[in-house]
């Protein structure tokens, strides 16, 4: 098949790096374009881990540029700054999977929860895709909204259980994440005195992804979930584990249901046991585990939050974006020990 060329706008960060890992080794899709706000530098500056692997020219974002050397571009960018990059590639005819907040939510809630939204017509056909979710819904899109990492986690989670869950009562969701989460910039919440031999919570209820859980689930199952949403930073570098607690209304097997809801899907795997987020690290696994006492429901799903959470089911939307089988260049070898 013809290598397909592609970019990542965004290089310099910890998903910018995870991007170039997968795509160094996609069998089709051929990196040929990487940028970031300076420019002036290579891949092995910006990440020296790649040093002997890439050297890559890292240039100053031009959209003309990659609009020239790319039929899609992923951005790992910061909202508001993604969309207007993801506009400006939009009119060159350039596809784009972006990995921030700027296409995930409705107008309305994206601006309750984020700031005044610059791009309602690409707003409005932006295509919000978890595979095992959504099914193919991004096959021939032209602009895919990655969902983010502790959304990912929770909804899958949660989804198999939205038909047997009694929506009257709450829903609890306990978000464990490392603090590559936070992203590469450096502030005094994830400074290694305030992360070492300590857990706190943070953003609690009023936390970005809630809204974004809510919305999504809400349309799985037509009908008004609420959530409530405490994520926890833990000591650790990168992993996510979510616990959704929930009333069933019905009797039911948990694991039978998540073992039914997730059959032939390559990239969720059912436990027998609750799983340990070291399982998925590195890696596009999502492993989930539910159980039950009387109509308490536990439902839980480890993943790393830097690749399902973020750049490998990115990698995959594009996939599959492009008429690609989904799991194709897709890491699946954890970082074990």
């Amino acid at each position: 098949m013809k290598p397909i060329n592609v970019g990542i706008i965004g290089v310099s960060g910890y998903t910018g790096l995870e991007l170039v890992k997968i795509l160094l080794l996609h069998p089709i899709f051929n990196l040929t374009y990487c940028a970031n706000t300076e420019g002036a530098a290579n891949i092995a500056e910006l990440h020296p881990s790649l040093t002997g692997v890439c050297d890559m020219a890292v240039e100053k974002v031009d959209l003309d540029t990659a609009a020239r050397s790319c039929e899609l571009v992923f951005l790992a960018l910061p909202h508001k700054t993604a969309m207007n990059t993801a506009r400006g590639l939009l009119e060159r005819g350039v596809k784009v999977v972006d990995l921030s907040a700027d296409y995930r939510l409705s107008q309305e809630n994206y601006e309750a929860f984020y700031c005044e939204h610059e791009d309602i017509d690409n707003l409005s056909h932006a295509v919000y895709s978890i595979p095992e979710l959504h099914g193919n819904i991004a096959s021939g899109a032209k602009l895919v909204a990655n969902p983010g990492c502790h959304v990912t986690a929770s909804l899958l989670a949660l989804a198999p259980f939205l038909e047997y869950i009694d929506h009257t009562a709450p829903i609890f969701v306990d978000s464990k994440t490392g603090v590559s989460g936070a992203g590469k910039s450096p502030t005094a919440g994830v400074h290694y005195v305030s992360v070492n031999d300590n857990i706190n919570c943070y953003n609690i209820i009023k936390h970005r992804h809630a809204i974004e859980i809510q919305q999504h689930a809400s349309a799985l199952c037509d009908a008004d979930v609420r959530v409530t949403f405490v994520p926890s930073l833990v000591p650790m570098t990168r992993g996510m584990l979510a616990c959704v607690y929930a009333t069933l209304k019905e009797e039911c097997d948990p694991q039978a249901v998540m073992q039914d809801f997730y059959a032939n899907q390559p990239f969720v795997r059912v436990r027998n046991e609750p799983p340990h987020t070291k399982m998925t690290s590195g890696t596009n696994f999502a492993d989930v585990y539910a159980q039950r006492n009387g109509n308490a429901l536990v439902a839980i799903c480890a993943i790393d939050n830097l690749m399902r959470g973020a750049s490998s089911q990115a990698v995959v939307n594009a996939n599959i974006m492009m008429g690609l089988d989904e799991a194709l260049g897709i890491p699946k070898i954890a970082y074990v020990p």
